[in-house]
């Protein structure tokens, strides 16, 4: 079965002075991958700037706007329509025991092909005292160990919004218990981590229409890695796993590798950011 999604992304920008030069970057394009495939892009600004299209070093597509003339106001829209493949997340079985499991992520060179995704960043640092918040159950396979995982961030953070930031730290994160998906993801990443399983933080869009939590802007989840299995999205804000209602821009260690907006403006006084995304689907 296949979803026909329609996502309108706007970020409108107000400064007190004015802005007399600036540099953004937006990372809001979806991938194309075996679940997803981009049928029309469109991105837009006010300023009439022009949109310098590349990959960063992940291989994403962002889109770059120098603006070189004064301003006080900057709009940025985008419109995308993508289709969507829904997919069984349960649809596997793996070869391996849970001694054969073990040996894998144990391994050297497994070490080594997916030490980005096994080292503590700043986001995902988890102190010492709370390395075992969450504790993986040697006699369980590793997939049931992360859904497990999944349902106890689920349990232990409350999503609320306008408690938390960008740069809020773990420690915060778990003594508060409030947070939104952002804060969700990092804590389910640094325990996976701390538990030898490669995980990476994904950006994208969520499709709320099914009473998920996620923010106005954009959502994030995680994805591991399972020997012999793959990669594998779970979203610890809504306790599921990622399927058609998931659509992917980009994945990296933590939010620093994945923010939809990154810039640099040269100017005095307060500013304003505002966001509204909207996601429509309809089933084919």
């Amino acid at each position: 079965m296949f979803f026909d999604y329609t996502i309108r992304y706007k970020s409108v920008n107000t400064y007190e002075n004015p802005v007399f030069e600036a540099i953004w970057q937006f990372l809001v394009i979806p991938e194309n991958n075996s679940s997803q495939e981009v049928v029309l892009s469109n991105f837009s600004n006010s300023l009439k700037a022009i949109n310098q299209y590349s990959e960063n070093g992940l291989g994403f597509q962002t889109i770059r706007v120098h603006q070189k003339k004064p301003f006080s106001e900057a709009i940025f829209e985008a419109e995308i329509k993508l289709k969507k493949r829904e997919t069984n997340p349960f649809g596997f079985t793996t070869p391996l025991s849970i001694s054969e499991e073990l040996e894998h992520v144990n391994a050297h060179g497994f070490k080594i092909d997916f030490e980005p995704y096994l080292k503590t960043t700043a986001l995902t640092y988890l102190p010492e005292d709370y390395k075992r918040l969450f504790a993986f159950d040697a006699d369980k396979y590793l997939f049931g160990n992360l859904l497990d995982l999944n349902n106890w961030v689920y349990l232990h953070i409350y999503f609320k919004t306008g408690v938390t930031h960008v740069g809020t730290l773990l420690n915060e994160i778990i003594e508060k218990r409030h947070g939104v998906c952002q804060d969700f993801t990092h804590l389910f990443c640094a325990i996976a981590r701390t538990n030898g399983i490669p995980a990476r933080y994904v950006s994208g869009y969520l499709h709320q229409g099914e009473g998920f939590f996620g923010d106005s802007q954009m959502h994030a989840w995680a994805e591991v890695f399972l020997p012999e299995i793959g990669w594998i999205g779970f979203d610890p804000t809504n306790n599921i796993l990622a399927n058609h209602n998931h659509i992917k821009v980009c994945h990296g260690k933590d939010y620093n590798d994945c923010a939809p907006l990154k810039g640099i403006v040269f100017s005095r006084g307060s500013n304003q950011t505002r966001y509204t995304v909207e996601v429509t689907h309809a089933q084919q």
